[in-house]
């Protein structure tokens, strides 16, 4: 009787015991897990908040950002497309802050540029003007000194001083007509810039465009890239003695060659259009350069759509080296 009573507790411990476990199993099986994806998120917000020259210039979508990649860090459990969802939504605020931010940082620049090529006009003219004034002052000089001397060729003395200050007035004239000139065609250049909507770099004036030139693994021109090419024959038949170097970029889908192939072959046809529309086609070189040069990363949609385009290089012009003034 004894034994078989214990023989009974045993069993029922056993099942207490199977039961348990099972619960156990079933709790770590189920325990909640963030959504994949969200590591990605964090470090491009990582990123946006470290680089000093953007993070302070949108604090408020940053905090935006910051709000919606904490929701897709947190577990959804079984919700997948809930979790995929918030990390959706996390990236394209991060993504939306960072263009806000280059967008606002580049204005700022603008702006800077802009006042220093102020502050370089009025010092020109500054400089122009002390010109004439020297030049004045020493005509007015000169007819002191014709003057001083009272002797029989006074008269012809008298006029070669009034010959002299007319030709000092007539410089000093010419000068500041040059200098007029001079800020006229320096707010032109600027207003054709910001038409192109280019960016001033060391290498001259950088005009990217991106994949809406061609259509997918395509190298004829779509319609709706002309416009801008357009605008830039404008530009070049203004300035005609800029060169420019076209460069074609892809993303890192499909083999290097034909990547690369494809990348020269869009090259040629934007050289294309430019010579069918009168621009000299020794003024222009076409390079493909494949993959070799991305301007972001290949993991992502955004990356790849940045890292499909064309750039077009307005070189800086021969730089002419001004006579010193003997004066």
């Amino acid at each position: 009787m004894n034994t078989s009573i214990f023989r009974h507790a045993r069993v029922v411990g056993i099942l207490a015991f199977t039961v348990a476990t099972s619960f156990l199993v079933a709790s770590c099986a189920t325990a909640p897990q963030s959504p994949s994806g969200y590591a990605e998120v964090r470090s491009k917000l990582s990123a946006l908040q470290s680089n000093a020259d953007l993070a302070n210039k949108v604090p408020a979508e940053i905090r935006e950002a910051e709000g919606a990649v904490l929701a897709a860090e947190a577990p959804v459990g079984k919700d997948v497309a809930l979790g995929e969802h918030r990390v959706y939504m996390a990236d394209y605020l991060v993504e939306i802050a960072r263009a806000k931010a280059e967008t606002r940082y580049a204005e700022d620049q603008r702006v800077e540029l802009s006042q220093a090529r102020d502050d370089a006009r009025l010092d020109a003219r500054t400089r122009e003007a002390d010109k004439a004034h020297r030049e004045t002052a020493t005509a007015e000089r000169a007819v002191d000194a014709a003057r001083a001397s009272a002797t029989s060729d006074a008269a012809e003395a008298a006029m070669a001083a009034e010959a002299a200050r007319a030709s000092a007035a007539s410089n000093a004239a010419e000068s500041a007509r040059n200098a007029d000139e001079a800020a006229r065609n320096a707010k032109e250049l600027q207003r054709q810039i910001d038409v192109l909507q280019a960016e001033a770099t060391d290498r001259g004036l950088v005009l990217t465009l991106g994949d809406v030139l061609f259509a997918t693994g395509r190298s004829d021109l779509s319609s709706g890239g002309n416009k801008s090419l357009d605008k830039l024959i404008v530009f070049l038949n203004e300035y005609p003695d800029r060169n420019v170097d076209i460069e074609g970029h892809t993303d890192d889908v499909g083999s290097l060659d034909m990547n690369q192939t494809l990348s020269q072959h869009r090259a040629d046809s934007v050289k294309s259009y430019l010579t069918q529309n009168g621009i000299r086609s020794t003024r222009l070189a076409a390079t493909g350069l494949g993959e070799t040069q991305p301007i972001a990363e290949n993991s992502s949609n955004t990356g790849r759509q940045k890292n499909r385009r064309v750039e077009i290089i307005i070189k800086n012009p021969p730089s002419v080296i001004p006579v010193a003034s003997t004066n």
